[in-house]
């Protein structure tokens, strides 16, 4: 009886082993296209590294101070930038270290030594008194990341809320 058991049981495994592992064959086929892609930018990389070539980036300011604003009112800013390394220039990712705040960019697009291109960078306007964002770049440059940063004071939408005396 607890060798039938086992044995309906182990049955039962293989087959959902199975079933799960032929389910993923698209995702497979996307993962490994994605993969040969990402290998395919990396080689071009590794070409230009070895030629001692690099893209390297120059911005027009690598911070935006908003100023003081209200709060929920949006804002945006951008961020101009020109590649001053003898390889072409690619930014394959733009995050930013919050959901308020939106980056803009030039996603996997050659930018030639010596062109210029822009980032735009959007924020929500939440927060409360003096908030800073970073947005971080993924770039095929000699450090691989280029940091930006915003600021603002964001003033609260009710300052009077606390205006009011106490009752005792």
């Amino acid at each position: 009886m607890k060798t039938s058991r086992f044995f309906t049981l182990g049955i039962a495994a293989l087959t959902l082993s199975f079933a799960v592992s032929c389910g993923n064959s698209s995702n497979t086929t996307s993962k490994e296209t994605a993969s040969a892609s990402a290998q395919a930018s990396a080689s071009a990389a590794v070409a230009s590294d070895a030629q001692g070539k690099f893209a390297r980036m120059s911005f027009d300011k690598v911070e935006h101070d908003f100023g003081t604003i209200a709060a929920g009112t949006p804002q945006e800013t951008v961020f101009t930038f020109k590649n001053i390394g003898d390889a072409p220039l690619l930014i394959t990712n733009a995050r930013s270290s919050c959901g308020c705040t939106v980056p803009d960019y030039p996603r996997n697009t050659p930018i030639a030594p010596g062109e210029t291109g822009e980032l735009l960078v959007m924020f929500n306007g939440t927060g409360i008194n003096q908030v800073t964002k970073t947005i971080t770049l993924t770039t095929n440059t000699k450090a691989g990341t280029e940091t930006l940063r915003i600021t603002a004071f964001v003033q609260p939408e009710s300052a009077t809320a606390f205006d009011s005396p106490l009752k005792k």
